[in-house]
């Protein structure tokens, strides 16, 4: 059967079953835009800005455990597309970025619309392909989607010379699994290592399991829950694995780090064995290494990328392999060994008297008020409100922080925000992804005015494709989290972080045809959000919170510091 590169594009992301794909077309991509027209296997999303198609993109992965899909055309279009690009490559997020050039005979004539596209993604992507052959194109695209989605996901870039898209082939269908020499990553932990593993947790006095995105990525959520019955140890999760482990369980402590809790930090630092699971031991995390290993205690690290492993903290056992298969050898060789030789239960409960001490300072207490509006209540409703059922996208700053610590997610994929890259105005476009792969949730964007508007355009393709999230604006007219930075290490030195000229949200968002609200008052937040989700639930709706100007988000580690030296509230300045 021959067919044209355009053709085979659309055959190949049928066969894997793609059904949403997130586009903006130009001259480099008509053909394959024009193969698109004549198909009905899945459905084009037309953005506004290659930049949300690639967010849209990425959060339609995180919340469905599928590998999205975004197409763009060659020049701007791509370079547009890079900030999307390494958002999901620093979140390990399987994604594959299709990109139009231009024809074959032009690349490195400085053509119209031409970049050196594989060079500008090559820090930033998991792979990346130039294909220079239409013969090759259909296993081209057979592998980056086999890249994307196994080992340590992340997205991988295919990009296609216009000529290549025109020029014919013989096509045959996939038969088979993908195979390739030169990749080949490791899924089953080494028994050695894991058995060494159950033995130093059942000789631990102060037991600590630390949780990241692996276990969500790897769909381990249910063996991280039997493990952690079976050991009884407290729990954290970083930002990017809230859901992964019930946080209204008593056993789990908050997030860790920066803006964790209390009770989280002093925990980490204070266990005698950490068990880090899909973790990869970032910045944010553990502070300074230095401050964090000058305690003596034995960490095991399980995760599927070798690179990570004592990066930035040594580590004792290293267990290479996807953290559901190491998981799924380990809890057997746990439940075996503890019938044979039961751990010290007193030892343990002493352990969790001085975590709920910790837990007694309520370090995520606030003080409220009955005339402004503060953030953390928002957040506090929007939980209630919605059951704490919702799927929540965020952009980021100080918005993100409070929907983290604030917003009880109990199941994994319900959580989507910009952990390792931090990239303002993902919140909407995520939203978008997020409701076409889960289109009868509940969505709820928690944004702030700064974030939004790097991205408030794809308002237009909400209306188009009748999608219906609700936004949450937390307006305090200032950049708050540089605001926050600038008070507390320049000395109240506000360069550049008030925002002066707003718009009037409610008549912007109106004028896109959705719902809009201004909220002032505490009294009427709550009503506001039962509007929202209830009156106007087939309706997108953007509430307008003004809110206090000068909350911070606490607890604080600065810069440099400790888990122990952390700031509680403005009182520590």
């Amino acid at each position: 059967m021959e067919l044209t590169g355009a053709d085979i594009v659309v055959r190949c992301l049928a066969e894997e079953g793609v059904d949403h794909v997130f586009g903006y077309p130009g001259g480099a991509v008509l053909y394959i835009y024009d193969s698109i027209y004549k198909q009905d296997n899945f459905t084009h999303v037309l953005v506004r800005h290659e930049q949300a198609a690639i967010h849209a993109a990425d959060a339609y992965s995180r919340s469905s455990q599928k590998v999205g899909v975004a197409l763009v055309t060659s020049g701007p279009g791509v370079t547009n597309a890079v900030t999307g690009i390494a958002t999901a490559y620093m979140d390990s997020i399987p994604m594959v970025i299709l990109s139009g050039q231009v024809p074959t005979a032009a690349i490195g004539e400085d053509a119209f619309q031409e970049c050196d596209t594989v060079g500008i993604t090559r820090p930033c992507v998991k792979h990346n392909f130039l294909v220079r052959d239409v013969k090759d194109l259909a296993e081209t695209m057979r592998r980056a989607f086999y890249i994307a989605r196994t080992g340590r996901p992340g997205p991988v870039l295919v990009d296609i010379p216009k000529d290549i898209t025109m020029a014919t082939c013989k096509f045959t269908p996939r038969r088979g699994e993908i195979k390739m020499r030169s990749y080949a990553p490791v899924t089953k932990g080494h028994q050695g290592q894991i058995k060494k593993a159950v033995q130093m947790l059942l000789g631990a006095e102060r037991p600590m399991i630390y949780v990241g995105g692996g276990v969500i990525a790897s769909g381990a959520h249910e063996e991280l829950g039997r493990l952690v019955d079976l050991v009884g140890a407290p729990v954290t999760t970083t930002l990017m694995a809230l859901g992964a482990f019930p946080a209204t369980d008593p056993r789990f402590v908050g997030m860790p780090g920066m803006h964790g809790t209390y009770e989280a930090n002093l925990a980490m630092q204070n266990c005698d064995v950490l068990l880090a699971v899909g973790a990869r031991f970032d910045d944010r995390v553990v502070g300074n290494p230095r401050h964090f290993s000058q305690n003596p205690r034995k960490i095991i690290h399980i995760d599927i990328d070798p690179s990570t492993i004592s990066k930035r903290v040594r580590v004792d056992v290293p267990i290479v392999g996807n953290v559901k298969d190491v998981l799924d050898d380990m809890l057997p060789l746990y439940e075996q060994a503890a019938s044979e030789s039961p751990r010290d239960a007193k030892a343990l409960a002493k352990w969790w008297e001085q975590v709920e001490t910790w837990r007694g300072r309520r370090c995520l207490a606030y003080e409220q008020s009955d005339t402004i509006i503060k953030p953390q209540f928002v957040i506090e409703k929007l939980w209630e409100v919605t059951g704490g059922d919702a799927i929540v996208t965020s952009d980021v700053g100080q918005h993100q922080m409070w929907a983290a610590q604030y917003y009880k997610f109990n199941a994994p994929r319900r959580w989507l925000n910009s952990g390792g890259l931090g990239t303002m105005g993902v919140g909407l476009p995520y939203a978008m992804g997020a409701q076409m792969a889960n289109p009868d949730a509940q969505i709820a964007v928690v944004t702030g005015e700064g974030s939004i508007q790097m991205n408030i355009q794809e308002l237009s393709t909400c209306k188009q494709y009748r999608l219906t999230p609700k936004v949450l604006c937390l307006n305090n007219r200032y950049l708050g989290m540089v605001r926050q930075w600038q008070q507390i290490e320049y000395g109240s030195r506000y360069s550049e972080s008030y925002v002066d000229a707003l718009p009037d949200f409610v008549k912007l968002v109106e004028s896109y045809g959705h719902v809009g609200m201004r909220i002032e008052n505490p009294a009427d937040v709550e009503p506001a959000l039962r509007e929202a989700f209830g009156k106007y639930k087939d309706r997108l709706v953007f509430l307008d919170f003004i809110t206090d100007q000068t909350e911070n988000v606490w607890p604080m580690v600065k810069a440099g510091r400790g888990l122990t030296e952390m700031l509680l509230g403005s009182e520590d300045l």
